[in-house]
């Protein structure tokens, strides 16, 4: 990595920034920590076009509300090619009419929209009211004397001397005046509108209402809402008013009806006819706003990708720093050494494109800071990486686990997965991801199926390496392959149900994996479980191995050496006394034919000796091995040396290094050498270089900051841990046995609870019962066995790289490079 400086004449500085935001190489730094970022240079041009993206925003919700198709289209040739101020002015000038049209005729819809809703809910109050009163009329007319004498109320109260008031609809007379509120309500406050009213007018009043059978449209709600229309009839001005009131704080909407059936008439008559001119207007209001969508929606993609990659530019822009005296713009900024040519092949475009003479320089600074960690990646490297950066980042320089992960974490997932079926369906569900990953790009937008899409390659390994693992297991879906010869024959007469028959030995060992005539053998569980616990305890403490040693290329990239001959070879030495040990003897257990005769026929070994408690008792009574665990000779001493070794480790590993450190620093005190740490800036008071004068400024003598006590403490807690861990990592590879035999005894018991029965099955319904039971098995198979116990394969080998082996060498406390990129500004913002 390399840190350069920019200096960017101000005419070119956008078509500069542009065109390294194509490229993705640089990642800036902010020159203006101390200035707040309201105060920044190009504030008001981030504030203008966060305002460009906002009415684009507006557009796109009336595109959405209004079911307009938005076109994929891209115009390419001027979101990716360089824009001129004109351009962008151009296109503002555009999104700025189109906005300021869209609004007018939306707001027009909506006022309209309104007006439509006011008539609608008025025709049906005039519809139910003339029936209300229809219906009054006709009781009055039943329950009248017959003959021509009957007449409606209103009728009666016209022939009493009463006057009809047309404008407050009440009937006012000599001695009463009995009046109505009428309107349209929610149909759910419908019961509340009655009790609040009997309540507050305390029985004086008369409510009626009608359920408006279809719903209507609420704009302010935009969707239909079911209401009622109602009238009330109450006793004085007060309590029409009290009504009133009540009515609308409850969300009524009220309207004046008159008394008279002939004037309800024409007004309902005349209603009628506005709803059907407003329909018309609604219409034609409608169809030239959807006009104006439709020819925004395709131009919006392409508008939304240049105001983002331009507020993106004014957002970097603020990192630099102006120096007005030169009229340009200094920027600092990491990128690979490497990318350095095809960066400044950028800046010569850039000047091109924006028609200037003077060119952009570009200095590499010589500098002592810690740069960003670039790792190059690839779309089947860039899974394996995440899961590394997920626990922690490498600092420049240091050993990247991800290379080393790309193998050993699909292979620990198979030792717990291993099975040829199973991984077969893993590897062809992960191909079929791998090949037709362009087609299937859309999963990587779904929350729950992205981590599937970009972990298709991981899969694909695990999958492959399962059946690897499957095949040495020889497991097939729970079931043994007979590939090669056997190396056991089973006598042909077993003696009937109940009888243990024992198989006889042949010469030849099975050529590949597990013989499968353990499959059928009484004591396969034992003979499995042995195998795959010591298999556990050999690759976990070989894989420990390899982390203990990583830490030598980061001692001599770093310069320590110390850590090499007092952290490496005591960590090393000490793992290998115990565990070493433990796995040489582990080999040499396997290698022994502990059943071997002599040639008078007597066994040549006393009995397999017991691997944990030999450990156990070369702590507890070291320098003694009792006959029974004995495996070869001088076994007592070299458990008493290796034993003696490891503890001779323990203060090695704990104070030579806090020594050897404290006598070097003691040796710089006393010849009068201070620390002076120093850092490159550039100043620009002087004229070399164009203005650009490379400096070391060195900041002032710091205070002793050497703290033995802190080493120390540091050292002690780094000593106990690698101790302890040995014995607990070691402990946790065992996890690989356990997780293995649970998948197979899983699968051995989908298979003959599920699928085996219908094999035995005789009759017509047997093919119906296999196909069934094929159909549940399988199914069981790819969710639990596949996705769960898959998931649980995974996390586990996770939690093996992230604790047992990453801790041996790894900090993480790396910084990820982060190159200014519009490619990813635009991925953030979808997301």
């Amino acid at each position: 990595m390399s840190l350069i400086q920019l200096y960017i004449p101000s005419d070119v500085v956008r078509y500069t920034v542009s065109q390294l935001g194509e490229l993705g190489l640089i990642q800036f730094r902010d020159l203006n920590t101390e200035v707040s970022a309201f105060q920044r240079s190009f504030v008001n041009d981030v504030r203008r076009f966060d305002e460009i993206e906002r009415k684009l925003r507006y557009l796109r919700s009336q595109i959405e509300r209004s079911d307009v198709d938005v076109y994929d289209f891209l115009d390419e040739d001027f979101a990716s090619s360089s824009r001129g101020p004109r351009d962008i002015d151009d296109m503002e000038e555009r999104i700025n009419a189109h906005e300021s049209r869209v609004v007018k005729l939306t707001m027009a819809y909506k006022n309209l929209q309104l007006k439509n809703l006011e008539l609608i809910e008025n025709k049906h109050v005039l519809e139910e009211v003339s029936s209300l009163f229809s219906e009054i009329t006709g009781r009055q007319q039943t329950a009248g004397p017959q003959g021509a004498g009957g007449r409606s109320s209103i009728d009666a109260a016209r022939a009493g001397g009463m006057d009809l008031d047309v404008e407050h609809g009440s009937v006012v007379g000599h001695d009463i005046n009995v009046g109505f509120v009428t309107g349209v309500i929610p149909r759910d406050r419908v019961s509340t509108l009655e009790r609040v009213l009997w309540r507050s007018l305390r029985g004086n009043m008369f409510l009626n209402y009608v359920d408006i059978e279809e719903p209507i449209h609420d704009p302010n709600q935009d969707e239909p809402v079911y209401k009622s229309a109602f009238i009330v009839f109450a006793h004085g001005e007060s309590l029409r008013d009290r009504a009133t009131r009540i009515a609308e704080s409850l969300g009524a909407t009220l309207y004046r009806v008159d008394s008279n059936a002939e004037r309800r008439q024409e007004e309902l008559i005349d209603t009628m006819s506005r709803i059907d001119d407003l329909h018309q207007i609604l219409e034609n209001n409608n169809v030239a706003r959807l006009t104006e969508l439709t020819s925004v929606s395709e131009q919006i993609n392409t508008w939304f990708t240049v105001v983002r990659k331009e507020k993106a530019v004014y957002h970097t822009l603020n990192l630099f720093n102006y120096d007005a005296n030169r009229n340009c713009l200094i920027a600092e900024g990491w990128c690979a050494t490497n990318d350095i040519p095809a960066i400044q092949s950028a800046l010569h475009i850039a000047t091109e494109d924006a028609g200037s003479n003077v060119p952009t320089i570009l200095h590499e600074l010589r500098t002592t800071k810690e740069p960003p960690t670039f790792i190059r990646t690839n779309k089947f490297t860039e899974g394996f990486q995440n899961i590394v950066d997920a626990y922690g980042v490498p600092k420049a320089g240091e050993v990247n686990p991800g290379l080393f992960t790309c193998i050993t974490f699909p292979f620990l997932f198979a030792l717990m997965f291993g099975d040829l079926g199973h991984g077969f369906l893993m590897t062809l569900s992960a191909a079929l991801l791998c090949i037709y990953e362009r087609r299937l790009s859309w999963l990587a937008k779904s929350e729950s199926l992205r981590m599937f899409y970009s972990g298709r390659y991981i899969i694909l390994l695990m999958g492959i390496f399962s059946m690897f693992t499957g095949l040495l297991y020889n497991d097939i879906f729970s079931r043994a392959m007979s590939i090669f010869a056997s190396g056991w024959v089973w006598p042909t007469d077993k003696g009937g149900e109940g009888v243990i028959v024992e198989a006889t030995r042949l010469g030849h060992t099975y050529l590949v994996g597990i013989d499968p005539a353990w499959h059928h053998a009484s004591n396969s569980l034992l003979f499995t479980n042995s195998y795959k616990m010591k298999m556990s305890i050999v690759l976990g403490v070989i894989h420990m191995t390899l982390g203990i040693c990583l830490q030598v290329p980061n001692a001599l990239h770093f310069k320590k050496r110390i850590n090499i001959i007092h952290v490496f070879v005591p960590q090393i030495i000490f793992l290998f006394s115990i565990f070493g040990y433990l796995v040489f003897a582990i080999i040499l257990k396997w290698s022994t034919d502990w059943y071997a005769r002599d040639a008078s026929g007597e066994l040549t070994h006393i009995s397999p000796p017991s691997l944990l408690n030999m450990l156990i008792y070369m702590f507890l009574s070291p320098g003694s091995v009792s006959e029974s665990e004995t495996m070869f000779r001088g076994q007592a001493a070299l458990q008493t040396l290796l034993l003696l070794t490891a503890l001779v480790c323990v203060p090695w590993m704990l104070l030579v290094k806090p020594l050897i450190l404290r006598r070097e620093h003691q040796k710089i005190i006393s010849e009068g050498y201070g620390r002076i740490s120093s850092h490159v800036r550039v100043s620009t008071d002087g004229d070399e270089l164009g203005g650009a004068v490379v400096m070391t400024e060195q900041e002032e003598m710091q205070e002793d900051d050497f703290d033995f006590g802190d080493i120390m403490i540091n050292q002690s807690i780094h000593t106990i841990e690698f101790c302890l861990n040995s014995i607990s990592n070691t402990a946790s590879y065992l996890r690989l046995w356990a997780l293995s035999l649970a998948h197979a005894q899983l699968s051995e018991v989908l298979w003959t609870m599920t699928f085996l029965p219908t094999l035995k099955m005789h009759g017509a319904l047997q093919p119906v019962a296999i196909f069934c039971g094929f159909a549940v098995w399988f199914l069981l198979t790819f969710f639990i066995l596949i996705g769960m116990e898959g998931l649980s394969a995974f996390l586990h080998a996770l939690r093996l790289h992230w604790v047992e082996f990453n801790n041996k060498f790894y900090d993480g406390t790396g910084v990820k490079f982060e190159p200014f990129s519009f490619k990813a500004v635009l991925d953030e913002t979808e997301e």
